[in-house]
């Protein structure tokens, strides 16, 4: 992943790690918008925790679809191409919410949150690998950490919008609301699109390596990353289940019991704590060894939960919005540490790391059951043995390192 030489090489890298960080920030806030969808859509089809978790079942099912493929894709088209692709693809996703409002069916904003994803997945194969080669490798983790600090500047940003449209206005007779959000951010996926197809030929862009034809799954003898894998898998599940039951959560008698709107515009809290935590991370991280951190992240999010579930009022709210900072850090560190090592593999590799976001769709299905079954409370529970799989990854990447 050598960068191409230039007299105004880091002018340039410092260019697409700007409109990098751009895209970071737009799909952040088109993916945390589901959250704002998930109990407006509850009230309007009167589902329950199972049913309308479908919504995330429907958008992270296209990591599993479309992961390997977008390897491929990235493979023959290269970075800024694949981008402009994925970017294409979300484009046509969020305009599909327009059909969805209209026919004021539940299976078409399932539709249009699949389509959404199979950009999203393009764009998480392709703009990962290319910041981690944006600059020196020793400074890799600390890179990929501010720009999902930007990504987490969307999901920040994304719950007050969809609270004060969405979950505010949106009524079962008027949906056309619903899909504004959706149409501001395909305007800017487009422009986003446009320019990274003009840069297609850009020569200070790194390199990708060819992807074989089928599917090296012997990557999983590589004991670390096949450990990344999974806690890919558990965090991305239990991160999307509190960003899509926080609304719920305080909403509760026994928590806060506020109306949706104000409880949908909290949610920016705890995605918020996620976008500090990854400011002060990236930082962070030139200090402290990234097992370490991971390893404190975890502990510290299992210790919040547990407090979450058994105290009431303002302390359960408190303790399971700052969860959003123990996650600061862990997608980006995990992604990371697990690629290393892997040199000309580390292309297909990312498809198959994203393919464990499919955690997103099967964790939150799961919890949903368990809701409908013994209580929102007790089933909020499960994420702690998600933050334990992820600390036994930091301790053995500690070791290994």
């Amino acid at each position: 992943m050598a960068l191409a030489s230039g007299e105004n090489l880091g002018h340039a890298q410092r260019r697409w790690m700007g409109v990098s960080i751009a895209v970071f920030f737009c799909w952040g806030l088109a993916t945390v918008l589901i959250d704002s969808l998930v109990p407006k859509l509850k009230e309007l089809f009167q589902l329950n925790y199972a049913e309308v978790l479908l919504t995330q079942f429907s958008f992270f099912l296209g990591y599993l679809v479309f992961s390997l493929p977008a390897g491929h894709i990235l493979a023959r088209l290269g970075y800024a191409r694949g981008i402009a692709l994925g970017l294409g693809v979300a484009v046509l996703g969020c305009l599909l919410f327009v059909p969805a409002t209209w026919f004021k069916q539940f299976p078409w904003f399932l539709l249009a949150l699949f389509v959404l994803s199979a950009g999203i997945t393009m764009l998480q194969v392709s703009v990962n690998p290319l910041v981690l080669g944006l600059g020196p490798h020793e400074r890799a983790h600390s890179r990929l950490t501010l720009a999902q600090a930007f990504n987490s500047l969307g999901t920040t940003v994304g719950p007050l919008i969809g609270a004060a449209v969405i979950l505010r206005h949106a009524t079962t007779q008027d949906m056309a609301p619903m899909r504004w959000p959706f149409l501001w951010i395909a305007a800017v996926f487009l422009g986003l699109a446009w320019y990274f197809w003009r840069g297609r030929d850009a020569a200070s862009l790194p390199l990708v390596a060819a992807v074989p034809a089928q599917v090296d799954w012997q990557l999983f003898r590589h004991h670390q990353f096949a450990f990344g894998w999974a806690g890919i898998f558990v965090y991305v599940g239990a991160e999307v289940t509190l960003g899509s039951l926080m609304t719920s959560f305080l909403m509760q008698a026994s928590v806060l019991g506020l109306p949706a709107p104000v409880a949908g515009s909290m949610v920016s809290l705890y995605w918020g704590g996620a976008m500090v935590g990854r400011f002060l991370g990236s930082w962070v991280l030139t200090r402290v060894p990234a097992p370490r951190l991971l390893m404190w992240g975890a502990s510290c999010a299992g210790g919040l939960v547990v407090t979450a579930y058994l105290s009431h009022g303002w302390m359960a709210a408190l303790a399971l919005i700052l969860v959003g900072v123990c996650h600061s850090v862990m997608f980006p560190v995990i992604y990371a540490l697990s690629l290393e090592g892997l040199g000309e593999d580390v292309p297909q590799a990312s498809g198959l790391l994203c393919l464990a976001i499919v955690g997103g769709a099967l964790v939150p299905l799961g919890i949903g059951l368990l809701a409908d079954r013994v209580g929102l409370s007790h089933a909020l529970l499960l994420p702690v043995l998600c933050y334990i799989t992820i600390a036994a990854f930091a301790l053995k990447a500690r070791t290994v390192s």
